[in-house]
């Protein structure tokens, strides 16, 4: 049998296993003032997402600190009422994946989260068991595209950069993961992990 080219799978989570709807609503509450490549720009360089997503801000102050960063005309609880259900639901076929997948390789997720909807992923959709590690961000303090975040994976997991396949859904983060070493992908939901893991040898 030849060699596995990797010995670690690492997913990002949001539009890479589950579905997001937070980027249509915002778009709609921001009346047109942002193409989504601009929105997403902000929200990754805003310090109250920044915050929230390592554990350092309550979801009252983060929902109240968008608010005024986006000019939104949204209560605070209209806003968080919506945030709690960004991520829909995981991908259709997405446990079944896993579950091959873990027969072969070490699964991990590293992903920019908050602690709400986090809860939302271990209880509603239960996907946190099917990863030998998860890194979400609100519990080891570090977030992507920062080095740090991927430096942490890496020692907690004990495995040279080269032997990971990494895949997200955002180009800064795997940027990041390529400078390290990993083998790193854009992707687009599912069927964007499934094109990797085949072109890949993976799966």
């Amino acid at each position: 049998m030849p060699a596995r080219p990797f010995d670690i799978l690492l997913f990002d989570l949001g539009g890479v296993l589950i579905e997001l709807t937070g980027v249509p609503i915002m778009l709609e509450w921001t009346r047109g003032r942002f193409t989504e490549d601009q929105l997403w720009e902000r929200w990754l360089s805003s310090p109250a997402v920044r915050e929230f997503e390592t554990g350092q801000s309550t979801p009252e102050k983060f929902s109240g600190a968008m608010i005024a960063e986006f000019d939104l005309r949204v209560s605070n609880e209209a806003f968080l009422s919506e945030f709690l259900y960004w991520p829909r639901r995981t991908y259709p076929g997405t446990q079944a994946l896993l579950t091959d997948l873990a027969k072969q390789y070490t699964l991990a997720s590293l992903s920019n989260i908050s602690e709400l909807h986090w809860n939302r992923i271990c209880t509603e959709m239960d996907l946190a068991p099917y990863f030998s590690s998860n890194f979400p961000s609100f519990q080891t303090g570090f977030v992507k595209p920062d080095r740090e975040a991927f430096w942490h994976a890496l020692e907690s997991l004990d495995c040279r950069p080269e032997k990971v396949l990494f895949m997200d859904d955002n180009l800064a983060n795997v940027e990041t993961a390529r400078s390290l070493g990993m083998a790193a992908f854009t992707v687009d939901g599912l069927a964007g992990v499934e094109a990797v893991l085949k072109r890949e040898a993976v799966y």
